[in-house]
């Protein structure tokens, strides 16, 4: 997603969703937005329209319910022109599971919704890598991964190695390379768990 990257600030916001909030963000549109603000810095709602292929009309709207949310704000720095620009609030947010258990069902639904496209998000960004590739150097072809395991685990034990992976990638946000580095390249990492359900009366051989 173009435009010149912005550096991020030192310490990394993150904002824990409610319902309210997202009622706000569960939009596909939306989520593609805030996202694009997010990786790539501050841009006018023709910029993002322009880039996700969408209408100027239809970025400005759902900017602007973000905006109601708090999920973007105006770029004063950015905004002398005729154009409004924007800018992303927080760099992250934290789903809380007990919103798809909420009593109330557009609460469920909205949570059901941002998650699958939590999940479309991430198909579409592999799907790129795998399209592109050959556009890298062979290390990054090599420092690239797609691993899968399976494990036999209790939900304490899911839930304490999910929490180790994630306090491993944030022990590698003071590594970062700098901006002005030409080595380093922004590096998504996608972590997945969940529980299958093995059907106990298949036979191995």
């Amino acid at each position: 997603m173009e435009l010149p990257e912005e550096p991020l600030p030192e310490e990394r916001q993150v904002r824990t969703l409610d319902a309210r909030t997202l009622r706000g963000i569960a939009h596909p549109l939306r989520m593609q937005l805030l996202y694009a603000l997010r990786q790539r810095g501050p841009a006018t709602a023709s910029m993002l329209a322009e880039r996700l292929g969408e209408s100027s009309g239809a970025t400005s709207y759902h900017l602007r319910q973000l905006a109601a949310h708090g999920f973007v704000e105006d770029a004063p720095e950015r905004g002398k022109g005729r154009e409004r620009w924007w800018q992303a609030v927080d760099q992250g947010v934290y789903f809380d599971a007990n919103l798809l258990k909420d009593g109330d069902p557009t609460v469920r639904g909205a949570a059901d919704m941002y998650l699958h496209e939590v999940a479309t998000t991430h198909t579409r960004e592999l799907s790129t890598w795998l399209g592109t590739r050959d556009d890298w150097s062979e290390d990054w072809y090599r420092a690239s991964d797609m691993s899968d395991w399976t494990l036999r685990l209790t939900s304490g034990q899911a839930r304490e190695l999910t929490e180790k992976m994630h306090d491993l990638l944030e022990s590698y946000r003071p590594l970062a390379g700098a901006e002005d580095d030409p080595d380093a390249e922004q590096v998504r990492i996608h972590t997945h768990a969940f529980p299958v359900r093995q059907d106990r009366t298949e036979t191995h051989p």
